[in-house]
């Protein structure tokens, strides 16, 4: 049987062809391995992907990539209107265009941040941060309990390298050069004795500094999680005079986080004595009726303290119950306005919240009489300095209140008609009658304060005063002064990634031709200084140079030579 080509043969073994019968000859074919185990490689099993999956997770361009999708992801929030934020403008998708509406709620577009997939995005954020920080940790805290590394065999193959020749006796140099080096803080390197090199490290707190970065990062992303599961806010609006007690059902609008119940609000008592606003009257053109002053007084009483007294403005808060804060929103004017009967019963009395509409404080809302039969709905607006314009009518052309007005038109019959809840600003009157002093003419009154109207049917509308209302807003953040911490730890972090060089310096000493012997100052040494950066480092040549000069400085004058291969000299 003649033998067969083993060249034919990926495997080099000439027995494992196969015997062609009829030729009488034998024939080889290849043979290719089954699988990737036949080759040697290493097959992944559970463990080795999930490994994979774990490195991949916690590598450095993942966690930017993720931060990146986050900041990606929180865009929807700020387009769509939110449920916890404005559930009033979400109702009316749905009254506007219910199938997209339907669809946006489907993908949790009005409760983004809240929503599975932004929170997914948000836990694997964390799991990097922790899988980037852990090993750099540990791999930091060696290398800072680790000496400096030996000195290479060659300076001249660093990126910075310099050499002079000085007249002094090596072991001088030597020491002269860890004297410097140590007073520039300066980690050496212990060498035995009689070794004329010095090898010196710096620079470990670049990546301390880039430690505190990511853990404060991983800081403020787990201190706004928390300000949003334990968290809570409310919005309520107080008029001057007017007592208010904290609890779910007296709160305008009230959103409590995922882990918080309506029990644990504290219980607080807040009386608005006082707001004090001031306009700009005396600027003129775009500065004129600016607001100038904004601040209240309020008395507060916590159980279990003592009743305070406490002035606070827009950007100075009141510190109420459990580390709650009461901070000044907004502000406008409630007139006081009185409704009587024809035979003078008081039907309303009340100081009515009217809403501004724009700078001028043009206020729109309404008065509900339910004490009267049919009901009856007073609709208008109230100007703080009226103006009539022969162009926009009746508006306001100061926000202070230089001559107040109100301007109201009435309306009776079912004020909540099929006993639907409605806002109290506004009235339905789709199924009420206007009231008309002829088949022609509304009922319109303009009315200043102390000034009454009397309607068809006997009913006295009387404005009495006007009276300011301050929005206030309710919130509780546990997550607010830790984040505060966190983003000041990011900022230090930032600026010792910046403002710190990584850098070690390398100094070879050796006699440099001419006497090695004899009295110090006719020994000729030769003194090389080398450096390398972690990184780029502009100013390691000036580094290296300076060091090269406080050497020389320490120990006589040199005669400095360019920077040349350790064979050539």
């Amino acid at each position: 049987m003649a033998r067969g080509n083993d060249k034919g043969n990926p495997t080099g073994n000439p027995t494992s062809g196969a015997v062609d019968v009829e030729a009488g000859t034998e024939r080889i074919e290849p043979s290719y391995p089954k699988n990737r185990a036949s080759l040697g490689g290493p097959r992944l099993g559970p463990l080795g992907w999930a490994r994979w999956a774990w490195r991949q997770l916690t590598s450095m361009r993942t966690a930017l990539a993720l931060l990146l999708l986050l900041a990606v992801a929180a865009i929807p929030g700020s387009i769509f209107p939110q449920r916890g934020v404005d559930p009033t403008r979400v109702r009316q998708y749905f009254v506007d265009d219910p199938e997209l509406a339907r669809w946006l709620d489907r993908f949790s577009l009005f409760d983004v941040y809240s929503s599975p997939w932004f929170a997914s995005i948000y836990l694997l954020l964390m799991i990097s941060l922790v899988g980037c920080i852990l090993p750099r940790t540990k791999a930091h805290v060696r290398a800072m309990q680790a000496p400096p590394p030996r000195i290479p065999s060659r300076l001249s193959r660093m990126p910075v390298h310099r050499h002079t020749v000085v007249d002094a006796d090596p072991d001088a140099v030597t020491e002269a050069a860890r004297a410097v080096l140590r007073r520039r803080r300066y980690r050496l390197r212990e060498e035995p004795e009689g070794a004329r090199v010095v090898a010196a490290e710096k620079g470990y707190l670049k990546e301390t500094g880039n430690l505190i970065f990511h853990v404060a990062l991983l800081g403020v992303i787990i201190s706004v999680a928390a300000g949003h599961l334990f968290g809570w806010r409310g919005e309520i609006i107080i008029k001057e005079g007017e007592s208010w007690t904290s609890g779910a059902g007296t709160f305008d609008t009230l959103t409590l986080g995922p882990l918080v119940d309506e029990g644990d609000i504290p219980s607080i008592t807040v009386q608005l004595d006082r707001l004090d606003v001031e306009f700009e009257s005396e600027a003129t053109g775009a500065q004129f009726g600016q607001p100038r002053r904004f601040s209240g007084v309020a008395t507060v009483e916590e159980e279990g303290e003592d009743t305070r007294t406490e002035e606070f403005a827009v950007n100075a808060p009141l510190s109420v119950g459990n580390n709650s804060s009461m901070f000044l929103l907004g502000n406008g004017y409630a007139p006081v306005v009185t409704v009587r009967g024809p035979d003078d019963e008081i039907l309303f009395s009340d100081a009515v919240t009217f809403l501004p509409q724009d700078d001028t404080y043009s206020s729109e809302g309404v008065v509900k009489v339910t004490g009267r039969d049919p009901g009856l709905g007073l609709v208008g607006g109230f100007l703080p300095t009226i103006n009539a314009d022969p162009e926009l009518g009746m508006t306001s052309s100061f926000p202070g209140l230089a001559d107040p007005a109100l301007v109201l038109t009435a309306f009776e019959g079912d004020l909540f008609p099929d006993g639907r809840a409605q806002s109290v600003f506004s009235i339905e009157t789709e199924e009420m009658d206007q009231l008309m002093l002829d088949e022609d003419t509304p009922v319109s009154m303009l009315l200043r304060p102390q000034e009454t109207y009397e309607l068809p049917d006997g009913t006295v509308v009387e404005f009495e005063d006007v009276v300011r209302w301050g929005g206030l807003l309710v919130r509780h953040d546990p997550g607010r002064l830790p984040a505060l911490v966190f983003s000041g730890m990011t900022l230090l972090g930032l600026v010792m990634m910046l403002a710190v060089r990584r850098r070690r310096v390398f100094v070879r000493v050796e006699p440099a031709g001419g006497a090695s012997e004899g009295p110090p100052d006719q020994r000729h040494t030769g003194v090389s200084v080398a450096g390398l950066p972690k990184g780029t480092d502009p100013g390691l040549e000036d580094l290296v140079e300076k060091v090269l000069a406080d050497v020389v400085g320490a120990v006589g004058t040199g005669r400095p030579t360019a920077a040349r291969d350790e064979d050539e000299r």
